[in-house]
């Protein structure tokens, strides 16, 4: 299993250089990858372009970019213009996000989501791929056609949680990003129903990210608590409430991966034998000691991996 980073963590007070010099340091540390997500006033593939040159030999992804406010142009040109300037390094994690963001924050019914992202693979894909797109969808229509700036498309995730959108993940893209998703329901859930829907669609094994919040503590108590206090809201969206439901799991801080160096390591091997691919780790820490500590220990995982 891969280790990465999740810097979505450094965007609670975003600044530009310090989001660049965290991706920097998930380089030199010998992770595998810095993902980001899509929130907020900074714009997440921006970031990751500029953080190419200061974080060499990494992969750089999106964690993930929301679609119900994009069309498949936009996102195309702005995905594509990324991969050229990393070298071929985006991995380019989309997502339909969740009812109340949709119709709350951005004024949209949040109908229909499988026929929603049907219709944006169809068109975002051809997009990445050909540089042209002729698509008359239910949700979105795509006919467009122009120069890439690369003709190495990146790879695209889907966040996908529900069975429905584990499928297409699994027949349409390279895998899933996953949040607040433990490993029994990795092992249950989602990797079962992803893996059978891209053999059966004739595609390779598909990446299963698993991001979780980590901290390597010796008051495990103390963390898991802060946890849920800070994270509270992720407890309470449907999707991610369905998860930690079928996880066991009352909420963020009970998922989460906590405590001594040697707890840690244990429950990094859980999801590895669940069936992730992938670790992005969203460090948490109540001071310096507890941030030094976690990515000492992650990237003494990653050596080992």
């Amino acid at each position: 299993m891969r280790i990465s980073i999740n810097g979505s963590t450094q965007l609670i007070e975003p600044d530009i250089d310090t989001l660049v010099a965290h991706a920097a340091g998930a380089a030199a540390d010998g992770l595998a990858g810095w993902w980001l997500a899509q929130t907020g006033l900074v714009d997440a593939l921006t970031v990751l372009a500029v953080a190419a040159e200061r974080a060499p030999g990494i992969e750089l992804g999106t964690a993930v970019v929301p679609t119900f406010p994009v069309h498949p142009t936009a996102l195309a040109a702005k995905a594509l213009t990324t991969q050229a300037v990393t070298g071929g390094r985006l991995a380019l994690g989309i997502g339909v996000n969740h009812a109340p963001v949709v119709e709350q924050v951005w004024g949209r019914r949040f109908e229909r989501p499988i026929r929603h992202v049907l219709d944006y693979l169809d068109g975002l894909q051809a997009l990445l791929t050909e540089g042209r797109a002729d698509h008359a969808g239910e949700i979105f229509t795509t006919r467009f056609e122009a120069p890439r700036p690369t003709d190495d498309p990146p790879s695209v995730l889907l966040a996908a949680l529900g069975p429905q959108m584990l499928r297409i993940a699994g027949r349409r893209t390279d895998g899933t990003v996953l949040w607040m998703t433990g490993p029994r329901t990795i092992a249950d859930h989602i990797a079962p129903t992803l893996r059978a829907a891209a053999e059966a669609a004739g595609r390779p094994e598909p990446r299963i990210v698993c991001s979780l919040p980590i901290a390597v503590t010796d008051d495990e108590k103390a963390v898991r608590e802060f946890v849920d206090v800070v994270l509270a809201r992720y407890g309470e969206l449907p999707s991610y409430r369905a998860v930690l439901d079928r996880e066991g799991v009352r909420g963020p801080g009970d998922v989460m991966v906590c405590g001594d160096e040697d707890a840690v390591r244990e429950q990094l091997a859980a999801i590895a034998a669940a069936g992730a691919t992938e670790f992005a780790a969203a460090e948490i820490g109540r001071d310096d000691e507890e941030l030094a500590r976690t990515r000492a220990l992650l990237a003494a995982v990653a050596a080992d991996a």
